[in-house]
């Protein structure tokens, strides 16, 4: 009898069967799902899960090694071609993050290969299994890339029909692409998404960069003016989400937000953000060389990549400008 309990029962009892009651919509719309995905343990795998489990859906991780944690983990081995046959059993959907990092270590000749057949190898594998699964539920593929394969240096407002370059991060997406593009020969859709420069609290490139500007020695790299193609993880995710649930989010499309920002003012943004000066000057190219080796040309790339697609389509962007996803990254911090 709901009037004699307390308001703050009543009040958590009704936002439960709320709860309840969205997950219910969504698994009438949208069916049981079961979610694979690969790498769901990294920075942009943990957030996908989290609001893929909001919202009703099963989901497993497959990785290098199988983890106790909030949902369940299997293992695979890339270079020996081995995959727990349970993990795609009855596999809805496979979101494919699983990769090697691309500013994790100095590219040497090795991790370079390491770099490449972390992509294209684990694809590979994902195809053969569900190929050889004679009853596979598998209703559409999605799959990481970057917008890398632009090149170092691209045209204002680079849209997804752009010409992919020759360098070697180029070359690596092309392969990577052209493995997943193979899922529709198995008559699964494919949707493929080109990160950009992910801007998320926990990692990547507001983590590493806080580090020195905390401690006083933050600068800006290069002439500061190379574009920098950005997107909050929480958009990130919603790009991701809305390919898994809506059937026409299928080819090429470019995870960035609408509005590129120089570098520089990147940095900047990112010290006003965490109340810090940037007082040294900018590191030259040449010492970035000394320090990175090849890397450098990626860590000084002038990308300048259009979301015009995403909006075209409908896709409302919850942070627009770098200064809103800066402040609200830092927020949490401070």
């Amino acid at each position: 009898n709901t009037h004699l309990m307390p308001p703050e029962l009543l009040f958590i009892s009704f936002k439960h069967l709320n709860r309840v009651f969205v997950l219910l919509v969504l698994h009438k719309r949208y069916g049981m799902q079961k979610i694979v995905i690969t790498g769901g343990s990294g920075l942009v795998g943990s957030h996908l899960t989290d609001m893929l489990l909001s919202r009703g859906h099963e989901v497993v991780h497959l990785g290098r090694k199988s983890r106790s944690s909030r949902v369940k983990s299997y293992s695979w081995d890339i270079h020996r071609g081995i995959i727990d046959p349970e993990a795609l059993l009855g596999a809805t959907h496979i979101i494919h993050l699983a990769l090697a990092g691309v500013a994790n270590h100095r590219w040497t000749d090795a991790y370079k290969k390491e770099i490449y057949d972390s992509r294209i190898l684990s694809t590979r594998l994902l195809y053969e299994a569900i190929k050889k699964q004679p009853d596979s539920r598998l209703q559409k593929f999605i799959s990481a890339s970057a917008i890398g394969i632009y090149g170092n240096h691209t045209p204002p407002y680079t849209t997804e029909d752009a010409p992919h370059e020759a360098n070697f991060l180029a070359h690596v997406c092309s392969d990577w692409e052209k493995e997943a593009i193979r899922f529709e020969d198995l008559n699964v859709p494919v949707a493929i998404i080109r990160i950009g420069v992910v801007l998320a609290r926990e990692g990547g490139v507001v983590k590493e960069v806080s580090k020195p500007v905390n401690a006083y020695v933050g600068a800006v790299l290069g002439d500061g003016q190379q574009a920098t193609s950005w997107i909050h993880i929480h958009d990130l995710c919603r790009i991701f989400l809305r390919a898994l649930e809506d059937d026409s989010f299928t080819g090429a499309w470019n995870g960035v937000a609408p509005a590129p920002v120089s570098h520089a003012d990147l940095t900047l943004l990112l010290a006003k953000a965490l109340k810090q000066p940037i007082w040294l000057p900018n590191v030259p190219r040449f010492a970035m060389k000394l320090l990175f080796g090849e890397m450098h040309t990626m860590l000084l790339a002038h990308q300048h990549i259009s979301a015009q697609k995403l909006v075209n389509a409908g896709f409302r962007f919850r942070f627009e400008t770098a200064a809103d996803a800066l402040a609200d990254l830092c927020s949490h911090t401070n």
